[in-house]
C-alpha cells in the first residue's frame, strides 16, 4: 500500500460553496460514490487515489485544503464499500470531485483534480427481464435445517443465511435511476452507490462526529403490508417476539463489546425500538459512546465492528464458517461496510443491505435472514423475499 505521505504529496483540495444542483444524482459518475439520506448527502466523480481504511483519515489530513465555503463538514473524504470478508484489507477511494448538500439546503464542491467529463444522459429503460435465484427454495430449506441442527447441538446461537437473485435485462441498467428510485421509495435509509454497488440500507453501523460515536444495529424483522391495523399488530408482535429478541440481543452485545475496545462511556438503550420501513419493520437499538479525538476513525471503528451478528452470526468464527459452507455464492460487498471518512476521522458507515451489484445488463440482488432457535424455513424465505423487494422494484420499475 502506498504511504500516506506519497498519496498526499502534490494534492491540493479546493472547497467552495456552489449553487444547489437541481438533481444531485445526475452528478454521480460511473466511477463515483453516492451517500444520500434525509434530504442531505453527497455524490462523487473521478478517483485520485486509493487508501487503506486505517490510513484514510491521516492521508486526508495531510492533503493541503483551501476551504472558503464556511460550511461545516465540507471537504475531502475517503469513500467506499468494503468486502464482507476482509473488510479491513479493502481500500477506499479519494474522489476527484465531491458535491454535497447540507441540512440547510446549501451546496458545496470539493475538487482535488479535474474530474472526467460526465454526461447526465439517462439510459433507456429495460423492458425484458430474466430472473435466476440461488439457492432454490428446496435448497434453502435444506440449508436452514442444517443451520438449525448446528444451533440445536450448541455449535451456533445464530447464523445469517443469504439468497441471491440475478436479473438479466435487454438494456443496460442506469445506476443513477436506481438510486433515484430508492431515494423516493425507501425513506429512513442510507442510499449509497459505489462502483456498481447500489442500495438503501436502514442499518447504521457507526457514525462519528468529533468524540461522539453512535451505532444502531438492527436484527429481528416483521413484514408490513401498508394496512395500518395490520402493521400496528405486526409491530406489537415483533416487540414481544421471543424468537426476534433472541436474534437481536447477540447483535447488541457484540457491538457494545467491540466499541469498548476503542471507546469510553458505551451505553446501549435498555430495550430495542421497532423501526418501520417501507415494507418491513426491524428491531433496532441505539448505542452511544465517546472516543478520543486522536483515537480510532469512523472507518477503523466500522472495520472493528464488522461483521456484527446482524449479518454474520454468533459465535462469529463458527457462523462465518457455516456461511461459507451453506451459502451457494460469494457475498463480495453485500453486507459489508459502506460509507465515508474525513480528515478529522469523522464519518458515517452503514451495512450494505437491500442492495444489488450492477454490471451492464445484469443485476445481482441479495437478502438474508437470521437463523436462530425457533426459525422456520418458509418464514425465513418470506422474510428474504420482502427484503429483496426494494431492489426488485427499483430494477423492474425504476420510473415509478
Amino acid at each position: 500500500m502506498t504511504s500516506t505521505a506519497t498519496i498526499a504529496e502534490g494534492l491540493c483540495a479546493r472547497t467552495r460553496e456552489v449553487e444547489p444542483p437541481a438533481d444531485l444524482i445526475s452528478l454521480l459518475s460511473s466511477d463515483g460514490f453516492a451517500w444520500l439520506h434525509d434530504g442531505i448527502g453527497f455524490v462523487t466523480a473521478g478517483v485520485v487515489a486509493r487508501v487503506a481504511p486505517d490510513l484514510a483519515a491521516k492521508t486526508l489530513a495531510a492533503i493541503e485544503h483551501d476551504d472558503a465555503s464556511g460550511l461545516s463538514g465540507a471537504g475531502v473524504r475517503a469513500v467506499g464499500a468494503l468486502p464482507f470478508r476482509g473488510a479491513a484489507d479493502g481500500d477506499l477511494i479519494i474522489p476527484a470531485r465531491i458535491t454535497g448538500l447540507d441540512a440547510g439546503g446549501r451546496a458545496w464542491e470539493t475538487v482535488l483534480a479535474p474530474a472526467a467529463h460526465h454526461s447526465a444522459l439517462r439510459l433507456p429503460h429495460p423492458t425484458r427481464f430474466t430472473l435466476r435465484a440461488r439457492p432454490t427454495r428446496t435448497a434453502w430449506r435444506a440449508s436452514v435445517e442444517r443451520a438449525l441442527a448446528m444451533i440445536h447441538s450448541g455449535e451456533l446461537v445464530k447464523v445469517v443465511l443469504a439468497r441471491k437473485v440475478t436479473i438479466d435485462t435487454d438494456e443496460p441498467l442506469d445506476i443513477r435511476r436506481l438510486a433515484a428510485h430508492l431515494l423516493g421509495a425507501q425513506s429512513g435509509c442510507f442510499v449509497y452507490s459505489h462502483a456498481g454497488l447500489v442500495g438503501a440500507s436502514p442499518e447504521l453501523l457507526v457514525r462519528r462526529v468529533g468524540a461522539r460515536v453512535t451505532s444502531r444495529p438492527m436484527a429481528g424483522t416483521v413484514i408490513r403490508d401498508g394496512d395500518a391495523a395490520h402493521d400496528a399488530l405486526a409491530a406489537d408482535t415483533l416487540s414481544r417476539s421471543t424468537k426476534d429478541a433472541l436474534e437481536h440481543r447477540p447483535v447488541v452485545d457484540a457491538v457494545v463489546a467491540a466499541l469498548r475496545e476503542s471507546c469510553d462511556d458505551v451505553i446501549a438503550e435498555p430495550h430495542p425500538q421497532v423501526v418501520p420501513l417501507a415494507n418491513v419493520a426491524h428491531l433496532a437499538t441505539t448505542i452511544t459512546a465517546r472516543v478520543e479525538l486522536t483515537g480510532a476513525s469512523a472507518a477503523e471503528i466500522a472495520c472493528a465492528l464488522h461483521p456484527t451478528p446482524a449479518v454474520g452470526g454468533t459465535p462469529r468464527g463458527t457462523a462465518l464458517d457455516a456461511i461459507a459452507d451453506l451459502e451457494a455464492f460469494n457475498r463480495d460487498r453485500y453486507a459489508g461496510p459502506v460509507g465515508w471518512v474525513d480528515a478529522d476521522g469523522d464519518g458515517e458507515w452503514a451495512v450494505a443491505l437491500r442492495c444489488g451489484e450492477i454490471d451492464g445488463h445484469t443485476a445481482q440482488l441479495f437478502a438474508g435472514a437470521g437463523i436462530v432457535e425457533g426459525s422456520e424455513p418458509d418464514a425465513e424465505w418470506a422474510e428474504t423475499q420482502a427484503k429483496l423487494e426494494p431492489m426488485l422494484d427499483a430494477v423492474l420499475h425504476p420510473g415509478l
